[in-house]
């Protein structure tokens, strides 16, 4: 069975991401979601698209680039699914955490240098 999943940085998948994926409408997503309006996180149900634990009823539907190959592959029977999650556009906050990072590493390297 050919079955592919490429996940760069694991950055969760929303509904829509899963739709274009997959090439399914919007309502089929939510119809094989793993949701429940009475229960928040629902146990896992290998039969279903299992999303990400939510903190609150309103938090939006995530799911693991993983979780989504794991579905495609084994309930829809697709043999061949490629699912690639593209790094978002780089943000001033993303340049900013890369600039520190930086510098805690060249700060840890010097640390380690003087010992």
């Amino acid at each position: 069975m050919d079955f592919e999943s490429q996940n760069t940085n694991a950055t969760l998948m929303d509904v829509e991401a899963i739709q274009k994926a997959l090439g399914r409408s919007r309502p089929s997503i939510y119809r094989y979601a793993n949701t429940d309006p009475e229960q928040l996180n629902t146990p896992y149900n290998p039969k279903l698209l299992n999303p990400e634990l939510r903190k609150d009823k309103n938090d939006p539907l995530l799911f693991h680039p993983a979780e989504v190959s794991r579905f495609a592959r084994d309930v829809l029977k697709i043999k061949q699914v490629t699912i690639q999650v593209q790094e978002p556009a780089a943000t001033a906050t993303n340049q900013l955490l890369q600039e520190i990072l930086a510098e805690l590493r060249s700060l840890n390297q010097h640390l380690q240098n003087k010992s």
